[in-house]
């Protein structure tokens, strides 16, 4: 069970691997598009982009790499193949029942590295999004994770301090931007792998 401590007065939620159990099939979607491109697409490397945005990964492996992939069309790729996958998606139940326990006690929010139309449609999946105050996506800030912008953006949009928000989080970089936007963090690998 998670404890929440009593001074904090707003929760934000990574979405992928926290609140939902994405990150195989996110996995799945990326090695069948980048090998598309005869792009290698090794789990380790996958697991250390964790919480960074799509585009953001494709032109990282193309500088890395050398490689030629057309970023927009093959992020958009990436994620129509992981919209197949939605329905497959189960919740995180520990994170999903501190949602459930916090309705209308605290505000709550997700701060996700993904694009909206994908978070929503995965927090639908949850049966969680009409229990959250606010969204905010890879297309809502100009730096994404590990820059503390989306965790800040977050808690601007419930209107919390940041020092007064918990951050639940499940990558080095996702956890390295909540700590930097000032926030307590959860990093729930400790009770999830």
């Amino acid at each position: 069970m998670i404890v929440v401590p009593e001074h904090i007065k707003g929760l934000v939620f990574d979405c992928d691997g926290t609140i939902a159990h994405t990150m195989p099939l996110h996995y799945q979607a990326w090695v069948q598009a980048l090998g598309e491109h005869g792009v290698d697409f090794p789990e380790a490397l996958f697991y250390e982009f964790g919480g960074m945005p799509t585009e953001v990964i494709i032109a990282t492996l193309n500088e890395r790499h050398g490689y030629s992939m057309p970023v927009e069309e093959t992020a958009h790729r990436k994620e129509d193949l992981f919209e197949q996958f939605i329905p497959q998606v189960t919740p995180i139940e520990p994170v999903v029942q501190l949602i459930r326990d916090n309705i209308g006690k605290l505000p709550m929010a997700v701060a996700t590295g993904g694009w909206r139309r994908i978070a929503t449609k995965t927090l639908t999946a949850m049966g969680v999004i009409q229990h959250l105050q606010a969204i905010v996506c890879a297309e809502d800030v100009k730096h994404g994770k590990p820059a503390p912008d989306i965790f800040l953006e977050a808690a601007h949009q419930i209107g919390i301090a940041p020092e007064l928000c918990m951050a639940f989080e499940d990558a080095n970089l996702g956890v390295q931007s909540a700590k930097a936007a000032g926030m307590l963090v959860l990093d729930v690998r400790s009770f999830t792998m």
